[in-house]
């Protein structure tokens, strides 16, 4: 005879994201059908699970049955609150998150492999544990079981739990999570995939001072896989892009297809893949008829394109344009392995580039940069050891140490390569199995204190002669830097907006993470996502400015204790001198400099200015929460010649000014 296994308690030290408080199976829980996604946010297949999860948390959202995700890291990275933060919003997960430190939970419920999902019944006991995807509708008649005994024993709780899940903008930025970036040289054009904003944008050239004009935008914005012109075809979280013979091809990963834009018009095909995830580990069909599984980046050679298939673990070529689709190398078993095409094995390949007749790949699960002799049709390792061995070591193989790289671009005689969780770019000497920082401190950021150039999980980088250009993917942003000599930029990308495409809530649709939201004015009520209004604040005491002279204003903020900005979403400050033109910066640390021309009084010895934020607030206890803030400072400036040239405004924030209270 069986006993009911009873659900251990979901405690953690390092607390939960995207949820206003703690949940307890002895508390709140009590009564509820709660179905635990363990997971961890590199791996592939905890990503095709959650449409799955998205779906049936649709289904039951009326019913007494809650959906928490349990994050049990495999990396060193993957282990910080930030980063874990980042990735929730990236994968638009709506569900709160435990962070499972050490792992504690994952052997608490005999965890062995991401992702599991257990489903823990009104009784609070386990009811099912299910591992691997593809199990919706296993998933869905255990839910439903565990609904129909909780009735029937009388244990079920009245309705659904209400969780305020984390509201997020990323204010600074038009851009939402980009992933791959291509630069052409020939055509003097960048294409970004703006990926989850679901759309391409196509930008001229960057200036001396990082401005490029925005060409063209391909893509509606909102979730689907709709062929047609510019402005209303759809992508689904695209990644990888390259151009040729007139068009721009895209790897539309989370539809499973490879997608073709003309470049003269703008119009969308889709040239491979039938929409569905599939696991045909050999192809061989043509175009649309040729089911395909996550592919992540793409390169070219002539009219063959080669694309990382992260989500079956293989190298695919693609002969184009009849769009015949074959695997080139792999198995599909998710390994390091080396040896002839058809025996070798890979790691969810996330990033992929030609050099001098290889091919190589940012094989990201196994920390690896992997080639292909396209010769020889054999594959090999130029540095990485293994599923479970990665770090952030400069040097030599066997020494030298990634940590999930997922970009790779040729360059010179050697590569460039987005070491995406250790926050770096590095040069790899294929010939010399050797590994070198460039660019990055180690740490999420955006600038360094010596001036350089900081990233916060880059995922895709594309060098174009000397010029690099990244897709800073967690920073919001392009970083263009010229390898020579070292000069960078953020790149502002002239007449982009986010996308306006939300459902008749007013929240950001499925596919907008909440970066489409873009904060109104200072009296505006609240917005999409937000629990804090734009609230009007004046300052009594005058602030005393440069007479006659350029000024720079720093904004300080006195923050409640346990409170911190947000560094996953950037900021926005705009100064409006006496209700004239407003001059704006953006940042994610304190304090916030805007540079200001001189103070225009007009004859007059005092003048009305008014400062706007729009930041996220979050806390740093176990609720750790974050919310979006609007606020608004006005206040009177006198010019004064004695006044300094950096003048502080520090206003102190309550917890309800910060909407945490």
């Amino acid at each position: 005879m069986t006993h009911p296994i009873h659900a251990p308690q979901l405690d953690s030290p390092l607390g939960w994201l995207n949820t206003d408080r703690p949940l307890r199976l002895a508390g709140e829980l009590r009564g509820r059908v709660v179905v635990l996604d363990f997971w961890t946010y590199c791996c592939i297949n905890c990503m095709h699970i959650l449409p799955d999860l998205a779906f049936l948390e649709e289904k039951y959202a009326a019913q007494p049955v809650v959906f928490l995700g349990v994050h049990s890291a495999k990396f060193t990275n993957e282990s910080d609150r930030e980063t874990i933060r980042a990735a929730i919003l990236r994968y638009e997960i709506k569900h709160p998150v435990v962070i499972d430190d050490r792992m504690k939970l994952w052997r608490a419920y005999a965890v062995r492999s991401w992702p599991t999902v257990v489903v823990v019944d009104s009784m609070g006991r386990v009811a099912v544990s299910l591992a691997g995807e593809g199990q919706r509708e296993a998933l869905d008649r255990a839910i439903g079981e565990a609904l129909d005994q909780g009735r029937a024993a009388g244990t079920l709780a009245d309705g659904p739990l209400t969780v305020q899940r984390e509201a997020s903008v990323a204010a600074a930025s038009p851009l939402c999570f980009p992933g791959k970036v291509f630069a052409d040289a020939e055509l003097r054009r960048l294409f970004i995939a703006d990926s989850n904003h679901n759309r391409i944008v196509i930008a001229d050239w960057p200036d001396e001072q990082g401005q490029c004009r925005v060409v063209r935008v391909v893509g509606s914005g909102a979730v689907g896989a709709d062929d047609g012109p510019a402005e209303r075809a759809t992508f689904n979280h695209p990644q990888g892009l390259v151009t040729g013979q007139g068009r721009l091809y895209v790897a539309d990963t989370e539809n499973h297809l490879i997608r073709a834009v003309d470049l003269e018009n703008g119009s969308v095909t889709t040239v491979v893949g039938t929409g569905r995830m599939t696991y045909d580990f050999a192809g061989g069909a043509m175009g649309v008829d040729q089911g395909i599984n996550s592919p992540w980046d793409v390169t070219r050679e002539g009219s063959t394109l080669y694309v990382a298939m992260a989500g079956q673990h293989q190298v695919w070529r693609i002969d184009m344009p009849v769009g015949f689709a074959r695997a080139l190398a792999g198995t599909g078993r998710e390994n390091l392995a080396d040896g002839p095409t058809e025996r070798a094995a890979f790691a969810q390949p996330s990033g992929i580039c030609l050099h001098h007749g290889h091919l190589f790949i940012a094989d990201s699960e196994v920390s690896a940069i992997r080639g292909i002799d396209l010769a020889t049709e054999r594959v090999y390792t130029v540095l990485g050891e293994g599923l479970f061995t990665f770090g952030d070591v400069d040097g030599a193989h066997p020494a030298a140490r990634l940590q999930h790289p997922l970009g790779v671009s040729a360059w010179s005689s050697g590569l460039i390569v987005a070491d995406t969780y250790n926050h770096k770019i590095k040069i790899v000497d294929p010939a010399g199995r050797s590994a070198r920082t460039i660019l990055g401190t180690g740490r999420p950021g955006t600038t360094s204190d010596g001036g350089g150039p900081m990233f916060f999980e880059p995922g895709g980088l594309s060098c174009a002669g000397d010029d690099l250009f990244i897709a800073d993917t967690n920073n919001q942003r392009i970083v263009h830097i010229n390898l020579t000599t070292r000069r960078w930029h953020v790149l502002v990308l002239t007449g982009l907006s986010a996308p306006s495409v939300g459902d008749a809530s007013g929240l950001p649709a499925p596919g907008d993470a909440g970066c489409s939201w873009t904060p109104g004015g200072a009296d505006d009520s609240t917005g999409p996502g937000s629990s804090v209004g734009k609230q009007v604040a004046a300052i009594l005491t005058p602030l005393e400015v440069p007479q006659g002279r350029a000024f720079d204003l720093l904004l300080e903020l006195q923050l409640p204790r346990g409170v911190h900005v947000s560094g996953a979403a950037p900021w926005v400050v705009t100064v409006e001198s006496d209700g004239r033109a407003a001059v704006s910066a953006k940042g994610n640390a304190l304090p916030i400099r805007v540079s200001l021309p001189p103070a225009s009084m007009d004859g007059r010895t005092t003048v009305k200015w008014t400062v706007h934020a729009d930041f996220v607030c979050c806390t740093e206890d176990d609720r750790g929460l974050c919310m979006p803030v609007s606020k608004t400072w006005r206040f009177e400036v006198r010019a004064a010649s004695s006044a300094a040239r950096q003048v502080t405004l520090s206003p102190r924030l309550s917890e309800a000014d910060c909407g945490l209270a």
